[in-house]
């Protein structure tokens, strides 16, 4: 039996706009010209879009799970009118310095991910737009993309990048990408 096609994005600077000041409410949540049309993309090709965040916002207290639940109804629900889905979303609500194991880049919200879906993720894209996102990922196998909305330029300029990181203009090239290259 074939392993199901999974794909794990980073929500803030690739799904949608990011902000130093954080997404604290559905009307700052803003999608990317033609992000969610790509995950429609995905989601014709027959993968399962997953969704991996931190969202340290909450141990902020910038805002609670009430207002995350609204920011996360708007997205799927702006997806659907897209025709696209997000099958789940896995989110860390710690601070930096918490020292929990699901905070990107460490590797724990990626771990639940395989577990939930009874997959082996090697080789499975991760798409971020920090170092920390494609991190979390490549140590467990992930194949890692790096965007260059959000923070995507800043990160690529720091450079020390994962072995094999490819490089795309945003998540709609990314997928134009994948879906080309899905026979090699």
């Amino acid at each position: 039996m074939p392993q199901m096609k999974l794909i794990i994005l980073d929500r803030d600077g690739v799904i949608n706009q990011d902000s130093d000041a954080f997404i604290k409410s559905p009307e700052e949540w803003i999608p990317i010209a033609g992000s969610l049309e790509a995950i429609a993309r995905l989601n014709q090709a027959g993968y399962t879009v997953v969704v991996a965040t931190n969202q340290s916002g909450i141990a902020r207290k910038l805002f609670d799970m009430e207002i995350l639940n609204a920011i996360h109804y708007k997205m799927h629900t702006a997806a659907q009118h897209a025709g696209a889905s997000i099958d789940a979303i896995f989110y860390c609500p710690h601070a930096a310095d918490s020292n929990c194991d699901c905070r990107k880049p460490k590797p724990g919200m990626i771990r639940e991910i395989a577990l939930r879906y009874d997959i082996e993720l090697k080789g499975v894209p991760i798409v971020g737009d920090s170092l920390r996102d494609l991190q979390a990922g490549f140590i467990l196998g992930c194949a890692p993309h790096l965007v260059l909305t959000g923070k995507g330029e800043t990160t690529l300029a720091a450079g020390g990048l994962p072995p094999g990181t490819q490089v795309h203009h945003n998540l709609t090239t990314m997928v134009e990408y994948l879906l080309s290259h899905e026979d090699d």
